[in-house]
């Protein structure tokens, strides 16, 4: 439940919660229904509302970093969107080209409700370029935000997808690292290790190369030359994994902090955010208003 209220922004959610707290206070007409209701409100807006704020606090207060000179750790990214190289990822419902998608699909009943029969987003990575350079953004885990969304119907179904698309400006917060050359870490007792497991894997080569004295067994000085060339192929394999090319990575905090991809700009995202905090604090303070309303009615 917690990963989706990330994924699909836990405002509309919440407030979606307190409507219907409303509408059952209302049918229950009695003073525990509504102190039950009311109280439930509360605590609803209460958690919203620092929900909204964490949001609102990562968007407004952690600086834009340039990809080339972004230190490893939480950081804040803005660019333009790219598709990674080789065949374009496929929307689910509009078979359109796009850097990530999310659908939803909905059958009305015989009551005019909707229930959601299919849904799903992408899980394929994409590119994120400013002026200085690009890193792969995962949106596995994301909390995204996107102004394209198409809703259409047919029939008793509805249909809702939400994309980013090629170009799109993106602005993103989330966990930034580096794997490749400079950040390989390898130990050349494990390496050693691993060739001599491979050769080993090819008893007829192993002897063909170190049984010096063809007697089908290496003795100790045979082995120290086995392990001295497979030091040597270590060291080779070390070098050339530690040339290897960096790659920047744009991943889900482990720590539980926001991640958060969008094509929204900085600032509209933090008036979004600054007007959700507002609303649930309005929202709070008048359950707790009615809860004072109903306790003071009962000592009437």
């Amino acid at each position: 439940m917690l990963a989706r209220l990330r994924r699909e922004y836990a405002q509309l959610v919440t407030s979606g919660a307190q409507l219907l707290l409303l509408g059952v206070g209302a049918q229950l007409e009695s003073r525990s229904g509504w102190l039950v209701c009311l109280s439930l409100m509360a605590f609803i807006s209460l958690f919203a509302w620092l929900s909204a704020l964490r949001r609102l606090r990562a968007v407004r207060d952690t600086p834009t970093s340039r990809i080339v000179s972004a230190a490893q750790g939480y950081v804040e990214l803005a660019g333009r969107g790219k598709p990674l190289p080789g065949s374009p990822l496929i929307s689910k419902l509009r078979a359109l080209p796009c850097l990530w998608y999310r659908y939803r699909v909905e059958r009305k009943d015989s009551d005019n409700k909707w229930h959601t029969e299919e849904s799903g987003e992408s899980e394929a990575s994409f590119l994120l370029a400013d002026e200085s350079g690009q890193c792969v953004v995962d949106p596995c885990g994301a909390e995204i935000l996107t102004m394209h969304k198409d809703t259409w119907h047919q029939g008793d179904y509805r249909y809702t997808e939400w994309k980013l698309i090629h170009h799109d400006p993106i602005y993103a917060i989330g966990q930034f690292k580096t794997v490749g050359g400079s950040s390989v870490t390898l130990d050349q007792n494990e390496q050693i290790k691993a060739v001599l497991a491979e050769w080993k894997l090819d008893a007829t080569v192993l002897h063909a190369r170190f049984d010096l004295n063809n007697d089908g067994a290496l003795d100790m000085r045979e082995w120290m030359l086995a392990r001295q060339a497979a030091k040597r192929e270590a060291e080779k394999r070390i070098v050339a994994a530690r040339a290897e090319p960096d790659i920047s990575l744009l991943v889900q905090p482990r720590d539980g902090q926001l991640f958060l991809i969008s094509n929204l700009k900085q600032d509209k995202l933090a008036r979004r955010y600054l007007l959700w905090v507002w609303a649930h604090l309005i929202i709070f303070f008048g359950a707790l208003g009615g809860i004072a309303w109903w306790l003071q009615q009962a000592a009437v």
